[in-house]
């Protein structure tokens, strides 16, 4: 196995053991990320592809398996499925163990500071491919939801929060934290050059983009099948 392929297994393993923890029970929802794999999942892949192409990151070859759909590595095809997966896990997990009441200043406050950093980011590299789509994405988002403000939004932020943690570590392995050469290598021109040890800042952006995209589409299965019943 590859060295990206241990990276997902690992991740992997810990949220889907405890998807049969009783009060909880994620392994009975997990049918509803099959919409959001199929939108949301597709939608990023097509993303991903276009920016392999044009040269706005890429992939070390020693890292992967060498098998491919177009240009993107087996892993990385598996990367949308398995992080997804694990981020709807702790959205879930928070839902059931703590039941977080939607909080509109705590909303206001959250999305305030993520928005002042997008702002930097831009001002920093206002031209950059991966600055202006991931971090310009981000901010209509948040926009949208501080208008909208669903029922399940403090929970959502508390779960972006939560799954920073093993944001960092995925994607510090993934970045070149424990190698020589990293799995996924960014061209300096198309993004701030600001990293979080080696993490670019905007892929802080970009996770938000996918969780967002997951758990509307989640909700919207769940709500669709539950008035179905």
């Amino acid at each position: 196995m590859s060295y990206y392929g241990y990276i997902l297994l690992f991740a992997f393993l810990g949220p889907l053991a405890l998807s049969f923890d009783k009060k909880v029970a994620y392994y009975k929802r997990v049918r509803h990320l099959i919409i959001p794999i199929v939108l949301v999942s597709g939608l990023f892949l097509i993303w991903d592809q276009w920016f392999t192409e044009k040269g706005v990151w890429g992939f070390t070859l020693v890292h992967t398996a060498g098998l491919y759909l177009g240009r993107l590595p087996l892993e990385e095809v598996l990367f949308f499925v398995i992080v997804p997966y694990n981020c709807m896990f702790i959205f879930e997990v928070i839902g059931a163990y703590f039941q977080p009441k939607n909080k509109a200043l705590f909303n206001r406050v959250f999305f305030g500071v993520f928005l002042l950093l997008g702002l930097s980011l831009l001002m920093q590299q206002p031209t950059g491919w991966y600055t202006l789509s991931a971090v310009l994405l981000a901010m209509l988002l948040s926009v949208t939801l501080l208008i909208y403000n669903p029922s399940w939004l403090s929970q959502f932020v508390i779960s972006f929060l939560v799954c920073l943690l093993p944001f960092l570590v995925v994607n510090g392995l993934l970045t070149g934290a424990a190698t020589t050469l990293p799995v996924v290598w960014y061209n300096p021109a198309e993004f701030s050059g600001w990293r979080i040890i080696t993490i670019p800042a905007e892929d802080l952006f970009y996770n938000f983009d996918l969780l967002v995209g997951f758990v509307v589409f989640f909700k919207l299965s769940s709500e669709r099948l539950s008035l179905s019943k």
